[in-house]
């Protein structure tokens, strides 16, 4: 049965798309050295995925039918070492990128990460990481130690029996809440928490999400679920728009919209009116965002891709290991962006929703 179209929300772009230029282009000194895609979009962010493997097996990114026993994950000398991780990402800062964040996967599972950490602090970036949490515990220190900014920790519920079903490895809610206090005493502030919610599955949570984490000082994201990679199943009425999600949390507490940080950014703010924080929504499918998306990605085995629903990324790795020098490196990172025209939550269709698309949890979110 064809799926139904992705009804798009109006709402006031924040920088919209006109034709095939941004309404609102960047100044020369917004933009610094940066590059510029077909629409005017500049290279800001490069999101690092450092491993494709897990310890969960989430039913949204890695469901174990598709990710199980058998699945083949990439071998070790497939996968960009530190230092050609740390070659990328200095060219990329050289074109503009001014945040970092590391992904997987969970990138907590990639050996001796804070030393990945340590050289990729020393360069001129927001240096980020979103984990699950299973492993945060044990690394918070040595990665804040290390010069990692901020944290980003995914909890999909608080109810323990949805948790665990959510991510399909019997790892229970008060581990990663251990996690979290771990970071806390680390140093680590605000910290984010993303949850996916699906409806049916735990948007049972969304009330209780936000009464655990009110005045706690950390900063609550409820992300739309999406149609990335194909295997995850995505249904249109699995998907739990921003806008009832806030209808939701008002009944209960009063929220006022906030302004954005920077150009960018992927969340729309509403805070408490009562004072006890702000809450994000990340709404891709009812509320895109493609016109302001400054974001790269570069895979584990080194292809980059720029866009999280791409069906193939651009391999760099024969560049990397091969004669290529500094100067082609940047041109092939460049030149990729220069060509990018992608706007993909803007074109969602039935169609569209059931492409072959590159797998989240080998991109990162």
């Amino acid at each position: 049965m064809d799926r139904p179209s992705i009804p798009i929300i109006p709402v006031p772009p924040r920088h919209a798309l006109d034709g095939s230029v941004l309404v609102h282009p960047p100044s020369d000194a917004e933009s610094g050295a940066a590059v510029s895609d077909q629409y005017g979009r500049p290279l800001r962010d490069l999101r690092i995925s450092v491993t494709d493997r897990c310890n969960f097996r989430c039913v949204y990114c890695m469901p174990r039918a598709h990710f199980g026993r058998g699945h083949a994950f990439l071998a070790r000398a497939e996968i960009l070492d530190f230092d050609e991780i740390l070659r990328v990402a200095r060219l990329s800062v050289a074109l503009g990128v001014r945040k970092i964040r590391l992904t997987g996967g969970e990138p907590l599972l990639r050996r001796d990460l804070d030393r990945l950490v340590a050289m990729l602090a020393m360069l001129p970036v927001e240096l980020t990481l979103t984990t699950n949490g299973a492993l945060l515990a044990r690394q918070a220190r040595a990665l804040k130690s290390a010069g990692l900014d901020r944290l980003t920790v995914s909890l999909d519920a608080l109810d323990d029996d949805r948790f665990r079903a959510i991510n399909d490895a019997d790892f229970g809610v008060a581990d990663v809440l251990a996690g979290i206090d771990a970071a806390v005493a680390a140093g680590f502030a605000p910290i984010k928490i993303n949850m996916v919610v699906q409806r049916g599955r735990n948007d049972a949570d969304i009330v209780p999400m936000a009464a655990r984490f009110r005045g706690s000082g950390h900063i609550l994201r409820f992300i739309e679920y999406m149609d990335v990679g194909a295997t995850n199943g995505w249904r249109l009425d699995q998907v739990v728009p921003a806008a009832e999600v806030v209808r939701r949390l008002e009944a209960r507490w009063p929220l006022a919209p906030l302004g954005e940080n920077y150009r960018g950014e992927v969340a729309r703010r509403w805070r408490y009116r009562d004072g006890a924080g702000e809450i994000g929504l990340i709404a891709s499918v009812t509320q895109p965002f493609c016109g302001d998306c400054t974001r790269l990605r570069l895979s584990p085995d080194g292809h980059l891709y720029a866009c999280l629903f791409a069906g193939r990324g651009q391999a760099l790795k024969p560049l990397l290991r091969g004669a290529a020098d500094d100067r082609m490196l940047t041109a092939a990172i460049a030149g990729l962006w220069r060509a990018r025209n992608d706007r993909y939550s803007e074109q969602r269709s039935a169609a569209t929703a059931g492409l072959d698309k590159v797998e989240m949890s080998y991109i990162g979110g």
